[in-house]
């Protein structure tokens, strides 16, 4: 099967972008399984979103929102239901890369802190360390500049006190 112009460049921007999707992935699960299943459900709403994609806003930051808004989704439900049959991605292949080099122990130390977080803390300091500025976190996010600026430094705070406690 030929794959369409439209699969080759989603497949060439998701490869540019998939360490983003795994920092996501790694946010939100804590398992290997988990962090797999994640990947692969960001994968397909991407997929099915991408035919509408306008690209009014930066193709970065349309691909966290559907991230961070699958992740949120998906673990509070109580019952996963994905179906891939009506979802032609058999021609799409982006591989699965485990851990990619951050095995490193601070690495480890801060992904326990921040797992402690609640699911919108953990969004904003995933967005902070990729060097978000607070606008484009606002247009990620929907919240405001000013919330966002208090709610990082109560992160830093909540961090601190649960890397000081171990």
């Amino acid at each position: 099967m030929k794959k369409t112009d439209l699969e080759i460049e989603f497949e060439t921007k998701l490869k540019d972008y998939k360490l983003l999707i795994y920092k996501v992935c790694r946010m939100y699960a804590n398992s290997h399984d988990d962090i797999q299943d994640l990947y692969q459900d960001i994968i397909i709403q991407l997929w099915k979103s991408y035919a509408k994609f306008r690209g009014e806003a930066k193709f970065s930051t349309w691909l966290y929102r559907i991230a961070i808004n699958t992740a949120l989704t998906n673990f509070r439900k109580q019952k996963r239901n994905i179906q891939t049959s009506d979802v032609e991605l058999q021609n799409i292949q982006i591989p699965y890369e485990e851990d990619i080099g951050l095995k490193e122990e601070q690495h480890q130390q801060l992904y326990a802190a921040i797992q402690q977080l609640n699911d919108v803390e953990k969004s904003i300091v995933m967005l902070y360390l990729e060097d978000k500025s607070y606008d484009e976190m606002e247009e990620i996010l929907g919240i405001s500049n000013a919330n966002l600026r208090v709610k990082m430094n109560r992160i830093k705070d909540k961090l601190r006190t649960f890397t000081n406690n171990k």
